[in-house]
């Protein structure tokens, strides 16, 4: 593993062990199989109706907020689950008692116990407010610490199994390759095939040795696509050796480093299923012949969200949730009408469509992993427990920590960093590229204030016009010091993780001005490919307030720049490259 070198961090990581060690006492979740959990799981599919093994196959949805207990909310929930017998929910939202409040309630509902999920890409802040949030898995990738993506794991477990919830669909193993991908882009690691394996099996360890199941996604590969499957069919177009040496190659370590789930990408591989328009999570050949039987994977298969265009353009509900069991998979994650997807399921295995040798197999599964997270034992948490458990002071300050080391300056022409000088004039422009976050930089302006009172602002979404855009370019005109501070985050069905072109338009427009330009992208590092002729150029990788203090400490010289590139800017910085820039030193 890489070492942590600075002795601040290092005060942090060990305090953070000491504290995580305090933590597990709390609920000890329990990590491997045993006699009596394999017992129960035998005992159970002997009881259980075809209609309750394919319960268990699907997927709902539910949300941890307040709702009252007569709301037709909670009652459709209910049907679900005591009724059709659903197996497994996925968290989206919430808050941290309510989560944990209504998770409980919910699995008193349950004959068998629920398999609680979220997708905790970021730690559980990513899904539950007020809970720890780390930064996006790319901006680990420019850390480069295995030590930290494996504590981030195991503090994400820790909080999660603490609410309630017993598997993460993350990490994101994607190989992020192609620079117009509108979905994975930052999710992902990076493009290094090699350090996507290190940071994820890290990850994956720190999830599973502290109770929770880590998924690894989109298999076989989504990092090489420029369309969002939550809107249409992606292609992977690479033959089977680069897809052995950058797709699959990350999903075969994470196999080997003991993985418990794997979900599915709706993307077409033709290397690997020549089937017109076959999506991968709809392919035999993918994932039985591939994942199962070459790869030799022996968990869970999950499929991504079946409500999604890729699926959803050229298949029924139902068509597509029998043929993904066909397939090889496990779970049907959120099909569109789940009342109809369970009664087609069992129609196809009553008339021979599906074996009932390939349900049996899949619930077998299921019912052991539950038994592994100890669920036969107790389904419940503990709520007094919550506040000495999640978002600690020590969490939350390594979080910090993880922000600021990923911190990574590519271009630092004329040393424009760092900024000092009680007499310094600064325009800091604001451009959102998400429609909606107009104030997306506030936190980040603020800190410029802070530190410059005299400094002026300017906010701008896709929405603004040119007319108030020339406004703002009017303020900056005394500003010996511009800063661009652009935002544009992966968003399903959004299309596009790139720019608006007025805000590019503005920064290139700047950049023949004899001011001093910075640009801070608080997105895909990618964005220096429109105006590569600024000449300072740092990336934040997420618009989080976090990532924005971390900026401002950055760019005045309050901490140390060492993060390095994740990916490759093509034509411009390699994978690795970083400028390291020491902080400034204050006087005693």
């Amino acid at each position: 593993m890489s070492q942590l070198k600075n002795p601040s961090i290092i005060f942090i990581f060990s305090l953070i062990l000491m504290t995580l060690s305090c933590a597990r006492v709390m609920y000890k979740p329990q990590l491997i199989s045993s006699p009596s959990g394999i017992n129960w799981a035998k005992k159970v599919m002997k009881e259980m109706t075809l209609e309750e093994k394919i319960g268990q196959m699907v997927v709902w949805q539910y949300t941890g907020e307040f709702v009252n207990k007569d709301s037709d909310y909670l009652k459709d929930l209910e049907s679900l689950i005591v009724r059709r017998h659903i197996g497994s929910l996925i968290l989206f939202g919430g808050e941290v008692y309510e989560t944990a409040h209504l998770t409980n309630a919910l699995q008193k509902m349950a004959k068998i116990p629920l398999l609680m999920a979220s997708d905790f890409e970021r730690g559980t802040g990513n899904q539950i407010s007020r809970a720890t949030l780390f930064p996006p898995l790319m901006a680990l990738g420019a850390a480069d610490s295995e030590e930290l993506a494996y504590l981030m794991g195991k503090i994400t477990a820790i909080e999660g199994r603490a609410m309630g919830i017993h598997m993460t669909y993350a990490p994101v193993v994607d190989v992020n390759i192609n620079p117009l991908n509108p979905i994975i882009n930052t999710r992902s690691i990076g493009g290094d095939p090699d350090q996507v394996s290190r940071l994820a099996v890290a990850f994956i360890k720190g999830c599973q040795e502290n109770g929770l199941i880590a998924t690894a996604k989109h298999f076989p590969g989504h990092g090489d696509t420029d369309l969002d499957s939550h809107i249409e069919l992606p292609v992977v177009r690479g033959d089977r050796d680069r897809l052995d040496k950058v797709e699959i190659y990350p999903f075969k370590r994470a196999i080997e480093g003991g993985v418990q789930a794997i979900m599915t990408a709706h993307l077409h591989v033709p290397a690997l299923d020549p089937t017109p328009d076959l999506p991968a999570t709809l392919s035999p050949l993918i994932l039985t012949e591939l994942l199962r039987k070459e790869l030799g994977f022996k968990g869970i298969i999950v499929t991504d969200a079946m409500n999604m265009g890729g699926i959803t353009a050229s298949y029924s509900a139902e068509e597509a949730a029998i043929r993904a069991v066909q397939a090889g998979a496990d779970m049907i994650l959120l099909p569109p009408d789940p009342h109809r997807v369970i009664d087609a399921l069992i129609q196809a295995v009553r008339s021979g469509q599906i074996p009932s040798s390939n349900i049996d197999a899949s619930v077998k599964r299921i019912l052991e992993a539950k038994a592994r997270l100890g669920l036969h034992k107790n389904r419940l948490v503990e709520e007094d427990s919550l506040a000495t458990i999640v978002a600690s002071k020590e969490y939350l300050e390594l979080a910090a920590r993880m922000f600021e080391n990923s911190i990574t300056l590519v271009k630092n022409e004329g040393n424009i960093l760092p900024l000092s000088g009680e007499n310094l004039k600064i325009a800091v422009f604001s451009l959102s590229s998400d429609p909606g976050d107009y104030f997306a930089g506030r936190t980040f302006i603020k800190e410029i204030e802070k530190r410059c009172p005299q400094a002026v602002s300017f906010y701008a979404d896709p929405y603004t016009g040119q007319e108030y855009i020339q406004e703002g370019v009017a303020k900056a005109q005394e500003a010996d010091t511009v800063i661009f501070a652009l935002f544009s985050s992966p968003s399903a069905r959004k299309g596009s993780v790139d720019l608006d072109p007025k805000h590019i338009q503005l920064v290139k427009d700047f950049a023949q001005v004899p001011a001093k330009i910075i640009v801070v992208s608080f997105g895909s590092p990618y964005f220096l490919r429109h105006f590569p002729e600024v000449a300072c150029y740092l990336c934040a990788y997420r618009s989080t307030d976090k990532a924005q203090i971390a900026a401002a400490k950055a760019l005045f010289g309050e901490i140390d720049i060492k993060g390095k590139l994740p990916v490759t800017l093509p034509n411009l910085y390699p994978f690795g490259h970083g400028l390291v820039l020491p902080k400034i030193e204050k006087s005693p």
